[in-house]
């Protein structure tokens, strides 16, 4: 890690765009038009779960597998819902947060014995829910008052019965026209790390923040996005134990973030509308995209600004 010494204040610096106006946040209005209804019309009914007692890895695994980047954790004979684990939650262990003490104090930095604890060990308990005869509008009033991705949803008894995320919400708002472009919501203020920044800074910047993605820029150049997930996989697919020699944890959270970066990513422009770069998000299937103008990058845009924006009149 000490290699990277060098790297570590210009990765952790707020990129400031120049030129852009910063509009500040925007505030969050109650509009129904075609959202009246039922949560249940919009949310994933047939919910996949794991009981407290899965493993960490089985979770991980379980996860990276569907493409998720929350998971239920439910009682396996009464289904009642105990919590959730997310991405944040398996960053936070792996290096970005309180959870990492399950590794670096119980198990001595040893990775390979930590993965094998109860998922409950390290899964978020106090959470935020929905009940089933809820509306399309109390969701987003939820996820954009305190900025959560997805909401389980719980029958009277406390069972779960469904999960309804940002993009599904999304899905239902971008097709409302709003005359409003990806300027007028996209975020200009941003941390951003580098490509030789060792993943494990990244992991403690994006706990520290909850963030869930990271832009990653060399020489003011966009190289990639970083991810909770991206971190996430490289755990579920077992490649970070191809780096490993003694198991230790530091072994691979010292490794350079760009070994995460993938090669893959889809951008967007400021005088965009944000019908379109809502749809493409969902065409995508991507969570955000960085806003290029003359070969730079001057913002990012999310699933979270796109709801925000989209419920508004």
């Amino acid at each position: 890690m000490h290699s990277n010494d060098r790297n570590f204040k210009q990765g952790d610096k707020l990129l400031k765009m120049p030129g852009k106006l910063d509009r500040g946040p925007v505030e969050f209005k109650s509009h129904i038009a075609i959202r009246e209804g039922e949560i249940m019309a919009i949310a994933t009914r047939d919910v996949i779960s794991i009981p407290p007692t899965s493993t960490i890895m089985g979770a991980v695994e379980r996860m990276t597998w569907c493409g998720f980047r929350r998971l239920p954790v439910v009682d396996a004979g009464s289904g009642k819902l105990r919590g959730i684990i997310t991405s944040g939650d398996v960053i936070d262990f792996l290096g970005g947060g309180d959870k990492f003490n399950l590794v670096s104090v119980k198990h001595g930095g040893n990775l390979l014995a930590a993965i094998n604890e109860p998922v409950r060990s390290i899964m978020t308990q106090q959470l935020s829910t929905l009940p089933d005869s809820a509306t399309i509008d109390d969701a987003i009033t939820i996820i954009v008052k305190k900025k959560i991705g997805g909401l389980p949803i719980v029958n009277a008894d406390g069972v779960l019965c469904g999960i309804v995320t940002e993009r599904d919400v999304m899905k239902v708002l971008a097709t409302e026209k709003v005359d409003r472009t990806v300027e007028e919501v996209m975020a200009t203020k941003l941390r951003v790390t580098e490509p030789d920044a060792p993943i494990g800074k990244v992991t403690r910047e994006l706990t520290e923040h909850r963030f869930r993605r990271l832009p990653v820029v060399s020489s003011d150049v966009l190289y990639g996005i970083i991810t909770t997930s991206d971190i996430m996989r490289y755990l579920g697919t077992k490649k970070v134990f191809d780096q490993m020699v003694t198991g230790d944890v530091a072994e691979v959270m010292g490794l350079p973030v760009r070994t995460l970066v993938s090669g893959k990513l889809f951008t967007t422009t400021p005088e965009r509308s944000i019908n379109d770069a809502a749809r493409e998000m969902l065409e995508q299937n991507v969570g955000a995209l960085p806003v290029i103008e003359k070969a730079r990058l001057i913002g990012l845009v999310t699933e979270f600004d796109m709801v925000k924006a989209l419920a508004q009149v």
